[in-house]
């Protein structure tokens, strides 16, 4: 069973996500880059891995669909797919919108979407919905939304189960 959750900031889509799997082990897939110099960014991370079972694996995989791929005997929760496309968008320098770091981009999201699509095990996936709010100024931001926007649609195409959190409530939507 593959479960894409889904939610704008603050909207308990990452602790709703983890409530979603009560086995006393899970491989937790930490996708967010750690920037020491950012000491909010840091303290972020650091309450995400506070609120983890002690039982549970924390991963920071350097190929996340590799990881998924060769998937143990254990569910397996990523969190989250926003900040997985942030770190692929920067290794592909993409960020300017040329077509040729894009395309190295788009290539990362098809493994990952594949990944996903063929994972062994319980799997729940934790974004960010971005297409709710106004159109960002900056070409950047612009770029992130439209690119995570597909490729959301592209992991619920795969997943069994999609969620959309609002105000702290699930609202499924398949």
């Amino acid at each position: 069973m593959r479960t894409l959750v889904l939610g704008g900031a603050r909207s308990g889509k990452s602790a709703y996500a983890e409530g979603l799997l009560s086995d006393v082990q899970v491989d937790y897939l930490a996708t967010a880059r750690h920037q020491r110099e950012d000491d909010d960014w840091e303290a972020r991370i650091s309450a995400h891995v506070a609120r983890r079972p002690p039982a549970w694996r924390t991963v920071e995989p350097a190929d996340l669909p590799a990881v998924l791929r060769v998937a143990g005997r254990v569910p397996v929760l990523v969190d989250d797919i926003a900040t997985w496309l942030t770190g692929e968008l920067d290794d592909a320098g993409a960020w300017d919108g040329n077509a040729q770091t894009l395309r190295v981009c788009r290539a990362r999201c098809a493994e990952l979407v594949s990944a996903v699509a063929a994972c062994p095990v319980r799997l729940v996936l934790v974004s960010a919905e971005v297409g709710l709010g106004v159109v960002p100024p900056t070409r950047a931001g612009r770029l992130f939304r439209d690119e995570l926007g597909v490729l959301n649609a592209e992991l619920a195409a795969v997943c069994d189960e999609v969620l959309l959190m609002v105000a702290g409530l699930a609202v499924k939507l398949r």
